[in-house]
């Protein structure tokens, strides 16, 4: 696939770097031209110096070749106009942008193919929100992604000290639990991945990644360590985007909501704006207002400024205060590395959650939804079987006969909106919804091969 990205940013480098490993023809443009020299000393990707929106610098990346414009510039209004560019002069087929203001999400009107032609938009910070909110719903859950719709969800969580099925083997769930159908996808051990069979033991400190209808979800964690209590009281650092939007969204579902931003002019602004959440001007690494506010009697604290080390520090000060629960936003994966769960509980990325919203339109095959898992090491992939057993590898198979990549499992099937764990006879019918895990994203392309069909059926 030939596919130019604008913007060698975070976002723009990173989707650079998982996709040009998969056989795929990159150009990378932006003005920096530090930023593209080192993506080029890297990756073998093509690099162009010059603004992403005009036309002889799209036309020099060959754009009436491309076969997706991917526009992750910094620039809401250069991610507009080069899609348009993009349409209106080479004809793209695909276009995506990362669009960021509120003010442009509010109106999607503007993005249809007789006005501003997009064909996906990806906001990163309703992405986090909406992550966030998860966990909150969550308590104790590392990680909690949807598939078909919310149907089905697939959770981390750590194993702890006396939860029920920490030391016994997997096959004892079933009896543990014969009421609720779920499926242990991927077990990471000191950071190693150990592929689950039904003799595996679970051990304490074990990522145990487990699949389940969401209505199950709740009872599955019970037996891998002691439910936290619900989270009812939250306090967040940083009124920008997502603080406001995640603020918003609590405070409508009855939390009792503090947001703190040092900017005395944002935070006037947001208190206008929310109606039920307490907004404080301050250092949120204030020892003395942490305490004055209480927050040693907070369930859950999220920092989520723009400045890693800051977000980091206030946590690790909330958690020591006595916060039941701390996260914090992190762009440096080497920094999210060393501080979850040694540090502080859940370190997220915007990188790599927008990565995984953008692949899902990127992989090859009928692939509705990908979920990038432990910063990018694995990842989750919702893909739809087409075909029949003379033009598909999985179509008309059982799972244990469909020859799966090393490390890959099918987790669950959504069958005309009804959630199948898979088990080893479960056989695939073509439509379904299949939700598999790669603990190794090199064996991507062998996941994607297996549901094309037809044509490209190898």
């Amino acid at each position: 696939m030939k596919i130019i990205i604008l913007g060698a940013g975070q976002v723009g480098a990173s989707v650079a770097e998982t996709l040009a490993g998969e056989a795929n023809d990159i150009t990378i443009i932006d003005q920096n031209e530090a930023l593209l020299r080192n993506l080029q000393d890297r990756l073998d990707v093509k690099t162009i110096v010059g603004h992403a929106a005009h036309p002889e610098v799209l036309e020099q990346a060959a754009a009436e070749d491309a076969d997706l414009i991917l526009a992750v510039t910094n620039s809401d209004e250069t991610n507009m106009v080069a899609c348009q560019i993009a349409s209106t002069l080479f004809h793209t087929p695909t276009k995506i942008a990362r669009i960021r203001a509120a003010g442009y999400m509010a109106h999607p009107q503007i993005f249809r193919p007789d006005a501003i032609p997009i064909d996906v938009i990806i906001s990163p910070e309703q992405i986090i929100t909406d992550q966030i909110q998860r966990l909150i719903e969550h308590p104790g859950a590392l990680q909690v992604l949807d598939f078909a719709d919310g149907e089905i969800q697939l959770v981390a969580i750590r194993a702890y000290y006396g939860g029920p099925l920490v030391g016994h083997e997997l096959r004892d769930l079933r009896e543990h639990m014969p009421k609720v159908d779920t499926r242990v996808a991927a077990i990471y051990r000191r950071d190693r991945a150990i592929i689950p069979e039904g003799h595996t033991v679970i051990e304490a400190d074990d990522e145990v990644f487990f699949i389940a209808a969401t209505r199950n979800i709740r009872a599955v964690m019970s037996e891998l360590r002691k439910l936290d209590k619900p989270v009812k009281r939250i306090m967040m650092a940083g009124a920008g985007n997502i603080g406001y939007r995640l603020a918003s969204a609590l405070e409508q579902k009855s939390y009792v909501v503090k947001l703190i931003d040092h900017n005395p002019g944002r935070a006037r602004r947001v208190s206008e704006l929310l109606h039920e959440t307490v907004v404080l001007q301050g250092d949120a690494s204030d020892e003395e207002l942490l305490a004055s506010e209480n927050i040693d009697n907070m369930d859950v604290f999220c920092a989520l400024t723009n400045d890693d080390e800051a977000n980091i520090l206030s946590a690790m000060l909330a958690k020591r205060l006595g916060a039941r629960r701390v996260m914090a936003l992190v762009n440096r994966t080497a920094y999210a590395d060393l501080i979850q769960s040694s540090v502080l509980d859940i370190a997220f990325s915007p990188k790599q959650a927008t990565i995984g919203s953008l692949l899902a339109h990127i992989r090859r095959g009928d692939v509705v939804a990908v979920h990038s898992l432990r910063r990018g090491a694995a990842e989750a992939i919702e893909a739809i079987a087409h075909g029949d057993p003379a033009s598909s590898q999985v179509v008309g198979k059982a799972i244990s006969e469909i020859k799966l990549p090393e490390g890959a499992t099918i987790g669950a099937l959504v069958r005309d909106g009804e959630v199948l764990i898979a088990h080893h006879d479960t056989v695939i019918r073509s439509e379904d919804h299949v939700i598999l895990f790669v603990v190794d994203k090199r064996f991507i392309p062998q996941v994607e091969r297996l549901f094309q069909v037809g044509v490209t059926f190898i």
